[in-house]
């Protein structure tokens, strides 16, 4: 419409004021020039339009992904003051153990203190026994008192009959036991390995068990400890000190231990008084 409109314009013009042809031409040159111009800016904006519309689309989607940044990020904001609660709670608690586990190794450091005492006791009143190191041990070992007595001292060879020499021995261990009562009494037969059978005597458990029984009756009967403290029991030739392949590792391994252990109701007794430390330190 527009290019009908300017060739009759042009013709009007030609036709009143009698233009030259050549300059009718550069006019039509003109024209069309500004209407390839008027084609390619116009296929600009349409281009920078779309182009537009394509920034705008991708606008919209860095705002979502902004939001769901935003709150992805509240969020683990608000997990980590969450975490540094529990984390403080974590260290109170870390502290609050550490405190009834320093509790506990101080009164443990007592009860070992007590064991030395009493093995020293124990050592010197057994002292001006007749014996050798080989047949009489006294120790302090995890927390208990541990008295090893060789069966030559006790018994006479493969019987459970004490020896009339034995009461001198226990009847000096009897006098300390009797001074410390907050003491339990485990007495322990062992064996060595050489088979046993005799009317009595079943086997080496049978002679362990029958041993320790009959030095927890002489502790009872004659020496005067409290039955109620004591436990008796064996484990035949199962715990050796020494190989069972020579006559020294078999003299090693027969005999009685008496270990002697805090009684449970003073263990938990400290237990409780540590649990009360630890909630007031809470």
């Amino acid at each position: 419409m527009k290019k009908f409109l300017i060739i009759l314009l042009a013709l009007s013009v030609v036709a009143t004021s009698c233009v030259s042809k050549k300059k009718y031409k550069e006019v039509v040159a003109q024209y069309e020039k500004a209407e390839n111009n008027y084609k390619k800016f116009r296929q600009n904006y349409m281009e920078c339009k779309a182009e537009n519309n394509q920034l705008l689309s991708q606008i919209k989607v860095l705002e979502s992904g902004n939001s769901s940044l935003q709150n992805a990020l509240d969020k683990c904001i608000s997990l980590n003051q969450q975490g540094n609660v529990n984390i403080s709670k974590l260290l109170d608690e870390i502290r609050s153990s550490n405190a009834y586990i320093k509790m506990l190794i101080e009164e443990n450091k007592k009860k070992d203190s007590l064991n030395q005492v009493l093995k020293e006791q124990l050592t010197k009143s057994i002292a001006e026994v007749d014996a050798n190191d080989e047949d009489l041990d006294i120790k302090v070992k995890k927390g208990v008192v541990f008295i090893s007595l060789s069966d030559k001292m006790l018994f006479k060879t493969g019987s459970t009959k004490i020896n009339p020499k034995a009461d001198q021995v226990l009847s000096k261990i009897a006098k300390i036991l009797n001074q410390h009562k907050d003491y339990e009494i485990l007495i322990v037969g062992n064996t060595d390995n050489v088979p046993i059978h005799t009317q009595c005597i079943k086997d080496n458990w049978d002679l362990s068990v029958l041993r320790a029984t009959a030095i927890a009756r002489r502790l009872q009967s004659i020496h005067g400890v409290d039955p109620k403290r004591i436990t008796a029991g064996g484990k035949g030739e199962w715990d050796p000190k020494a190989p069972n392949d020579t006559p020294e590792g078999r003299a090693k391994n027969r005999r009685t231990e008496i270990i002697l252990m805090p009684k449970l109701e003073e263990f938990m007794k400290l237990m409780n008084q540590a649990t009360q430390e630890e909630q007031k330190n809470h």
